[in-house]
């Protein structure tokens, strides 16, 4: 019998209904809405109401904090670096645990790059900048190359096929597939410790799939459901969570320059720190510190050569 059938109103068949969609535990049902809830289950909103209510109080959610408790949680967040010192200085040390991560620019901004970089940072020891753990590439645009993570790896003087064989690497066919992934690394992360998630790119389905001013409402509300999952993940796992994002051609204001992220301010909400990149002279690309909660606006020059992402 499981967690879930100890709730009122849930039997065998409803249970294994909530299972099937991904709420296979009590936190996600406390979290969800009861129209949600009774889509997926067939019952009527009053039953996922108290349904909702029931797995509130197992899961003892909701409940308020004090600062000293979030601040001792906030103490176990760790730091990957990038391979570059400016840019982990801009950063407040380099990618942060539990949160994510966006970066975003125009094709050959360094994006990919990165998040290539990242998947082999991540395998170095804690004194090295690393989190000694796995990696978990979901990639939407056929993005992912072995041969550059040989390069990458080869620069540390690591063995090369044991740093492909801890990156997980799963290609989405489209918007679904690719929160589905999210679920498929929940269970990799039951097996072994996954510290970092790619999703190279995040938006790019979605906008595909999406058309037009009518879906807008249906595509922003995915979307949020991904980021939320993928941010779940992060605090879970203790893992960094690293997105790529496309750039539309539109001029605006803020950005000072006719490149803005595609997903509006659900990504923008969502994710903790936002990365401009773009190209300079030379190899050269520039991260520009676009938002974050507690660390000023600012730039990083980097290089991108064959070793991987360097000062």
């Amino acid at each position: 019998m499981s967690d879930l059938e100890n709730l009122p109103g849930v039997g065998p068949t409803t249970a294994k209904k909530l299972e099937e969609a991904g709420f296979d535990d009590l936190m996600s049902i406390a979290v969800a809405s009861p129209s949600e809830l009774a889509a997926i289950a067939d019952i009527g909103e009053g039953t996922a109401a108290k349904i909702i209510q029931a797995a509130r109080q197992k899961a003892d959610v909701g409940g308020f904090e004090t600062g000293d408790v979030i601040l001792e949680r906030m103490k176990e967040r760790k730091k990957l670096t990038t391979g570059s010192k400016s840019f982990d200085e801009l950063l407040g040390g380099g990618f942060e645990s539990q949160a994510i991560t966006e970066l975003f620019g125009e094709f050959g901004s360094g994006k990919t790059q990165i998040a290539h970089q990242l998947c082999v940072n991540v395998q170095l020891p804690v004194e090295e900048g690393g989190l000694d753990g796995h990696a978990v590439f979901i990639d939407t645009e056929n993005t992912f190359r072995p041969e550059r993570i040989i390069q990458m790896a080869s620069a540390y003087d690591m063995d090369t096929d044991e740093v492909l064989k801890k990156i997980h690497v799963a290609t989405a066919y489209n918007s679904n597939h690719q929160m589905m992934l999210v679920e498929k690394a929940m269970e990799i992360a039951k097996q072994v410790p996954v510290r970092l998630i790619v999703v190279d790119s995040l938006t790019g389905h979605f906008r595909a799939e999406y058309v037009g001013r009518g879906t807008l409402a249906d595509r922003q509300q995915k979307l949020n459901t991904h980021m939320h999952e993928l941010l779940k993940f992060g605090r879970l796992n203790n893992a960094v969570i690293c997105v790529t994002n496309q750039v539309s051609a539109k001029p605006d204001a803020f950005f000072g320059d006719p490149t803005r992220p595609i997903g509006g301010h659900i990504v923008g909400h969502t994710a903790m720190f936002r990365i401009y990149l773009r190209k300079s002279k030379g190899g050269k690309r520039i991260a520009r510190l676009i938002d974050s909660p507690h660390l000023p606006e600012g730039e990083a020059v980097f290089m991108v050569n064959e070793e991987g992402i360097r000062d």
